[in-house]
């Protein structure tokens, strides 16, 4: 028998869809009032008119520094308990409800930072604090950056262009568009963007510079730092090879500035020796869990990594995706910022910009072979962040401003239209029925709550045992809303899910689930199912408009052997 869900009328068969829209009407109303605000704010920030900005004004920079932290929480806020999970945050938290050493596809600590809030039951928007907070405290280490760095070069180290920096590093972070995103959803590059920062500010506190008569920056004979320092690098490290397996390039750029600040001389001090053992101890339940699991982490990251063959077009590609997620402003400031350290022999600075160029080179040398993504280089932006707002600092109190205030105009009108898009679910005016509206990206975000919660329903109804769907990206967000059901992928690769959850049983029944914005055939080809018969839709309506629409089908008799592959073989 098939049962549909009604779709014209589906709030007025549901009172408490009458109220759960008006709820989420409210927080759309504020999210869109966030985005004329975000202008507003960057206009009063930046683009003043006379020649030297509200951002050189020592009247009130604090206030001025907390409107534009303010300003970036409240947009977080509003979106993040708008949304519902991402593809990558909904695997990303069921982490925290299979808590483990480790995991398939990265290490544990972003399911460990989440873990007491899930354990509480806590809602999406609660959950998402913890990437909100980490962008926040990620403005004030890039802020400080700014100030600090300032002092190792000469043209930079002047009072006020020291406390403008520090503002001008948070509006380069506001106005990129992808640190939105990972200021929203918690991925493992989100707590390596701060951590990076966080070893950073601790390095330079390690090897603090002696100025020559000559105004440039001498080396240090002995290594400086003490013994909590050195241990509180350690722990750092430690954090980030627990976040993301990436943690080694900024490593590598601590290694070698240590080595060539201070030379052989470092070995015989204890602390660096207690900054190793530290982090090696911290990492250690993730080489513990991929021993018991024959390596398969690392196997999978150097496959992931490789890609396949490298082209000059991806590399092209990539670089034009990364001016479009970071915005042509940090570049300009970027690239000033290296010219400056290089005319003023700025060494000691000049090291901690391979915190950028280590692990930008390595992410697009893999993007020529189609083995990266654009949020892979976010830390290593964040990394050269104070280098650009120095420079940009410097040519703003230099009468330099037509184009810093284009482009600031350009990124914050591109981030209000990103806003507005993830506000209306795509384009205003555009169903799933029209051309544009069959391959929404944004429609990922919206509507998989309710699918969940009506596939759990109704496997719960009919006493069927699992979800299953026929891609991972599918299975990550039910495993999340409709847990504690089990969730089985249906293809041929292996992932954590198939850790999680195993192999479907043979000769059993499973609620097959489909989604319009990535539809497949019915699992009911030779050694698949028997027969699917429909039990249910659900459209979901965004400002009356059809957005996507979820098929839920009870499907029975798995067969004994798994789903042919393109070899012919069976799974």
């Amino acid at each position: 028998m098939i049962v549909k869900l009604c779709n014209e009328d589906a709030n007025a068969c549901n009172p408490s869809k009458q109220s759960m829209e008006l709820l989420r009407n409210t927080k759309g109303f504020c999210a869109k009032l966030l985005g004329h605000l975000y202008l507003r704010s960057l206009e009063e920030s930046f683009l003043h008119t006379t020649n030297r900005p509200p951002a050189f004004s020592p009247e009130s920079p604090y206030k001025r520094l907390w409107g534009l932290l303010t300003l970036g929480i409240l947009i977080h806020l509003g979106f993040g308990w708008l949304l519902t999970f991402s593809v990558d945050e909904a695997h990303y938290a069921y982490y925290a409800v299979k808590l483990d050493w480790s995991y398939f596809d990265h290490p544990p600590l972003v399911g460990w930072v989440q873990w007491p809030l899930v354990a509480l039951g806590a809602p999406d928007g609660l959950i998402r604090i913890v990437p909100e907070s980490l962008w926040f405290i990620s403005c004030l280490l890039a802020r400080q950056l700014a100030y600090e760095i300032a002092t190792l070069v000469p043209d930079w180290n002047v009072p006020r262009l020291r406390e403008s920096a520090g503002l001008w590093a948070i509006g380069l972070v506001l106005l990129a568009p992808l640190m939105h995103v990972l200021a929203v959803g918690l991925l493992p590059d989100t707590l390596l963007m701060t951590l990076t920062l966080a070893l950073m500010l601790v390095t330079l506190r390690l090897i603090p510079p002696i100025a020559s008569a000559a105004g440039s920056t001498n080396l240090r004979t002995k290594p400086a730092g003490s013994i909590s320092l050195w241990c509180l690098l350690g722990f750092l490290l430690g954090l980030a090879g627990l976040s993301k397996y990436t943690a080694v390039l900024p490593a590598t750029a601590i290694i070698l500035i240590v080595s060539w600040r201070f030379g052989w001389a470092v070995l015989w001090q204890p602390g660096p020796w207690l900054a190793v053992m530290i982090a090696a101890f911290m990492v250690l339940p993730v080489f513990y869990w991929n021993a018991q699991h024959d390596w398969i982490s690392f196997s999978y990251q150097i496959n992931h990594g490789a890609g396949g063959k490298w082209r000059a077009t991806r590399l092209a590609a990539f670089t034009g995706i990364q001016i479009a997620a970071y915005g042509p402003l940090l570049i300009l400031g970027s690239v000033a910022g290296v010219r400056q350290v290089l005319k003023n022999r700025a060494w000691i600075a000049g090291g901690f910009l391979l915190f950028f160029f280590i692990p930008f080179a390595v992410t697009a040398f893999l993007a020529g072979g189609g083995g990266s993504l654009p949020h892979w280089t976010a830390p290593a932006w964040l990394a050269i962040t104070p280098f650009a707002a120095n420079a940009l600092a410097q040519r703003w109190h230099q009468g330099r401003h037509r184009l810093i205030r284009a482009l600031i105009w350009i990124q914050g009108v591109i981030c209000v239209l990103a806003f507005a898009v993830l506000f209306f679910a795509g384009i205003p005016g555009i169903s799933q029925q029209h051309t544009w509206g069959k391959k929404n990206p944004i429609a990922d975000l919206w509507g998989w709550e309710t699918a969940g919660d009506i596939a759990r329903q109704l496997a719960q109804k009919h006493k069927i045992p699992s979800i299953s769907v026929s891609n991972w990206t599918l299975a990550s967000r039910l495993a999340w809303y409709a847990r504690p059901t089990p969730v089985y992928v249906l293809d041929n690769r292996f992932d954590q899910f198939d850790l999680w959850f195993g192999q479907i049983p043979a000769g059993s029944d499973s609620l097959f689930v489909n989604w319009s914005q990535m539809r497949f055939d019915l699992p009911t080809q030779a050694g698949r199912f028997e027969s699917c018969t429909q039990l249910q839709t659900f459209e979901f309506n965004r400002l009356g408009r059809v957005i996507s629409d979820f098929g839920f089908y009870h499907c029975r008799n798995w067969g004994a052997i798994g789903a042919p592959s393109d070899t012919g073989k069976t799974r």
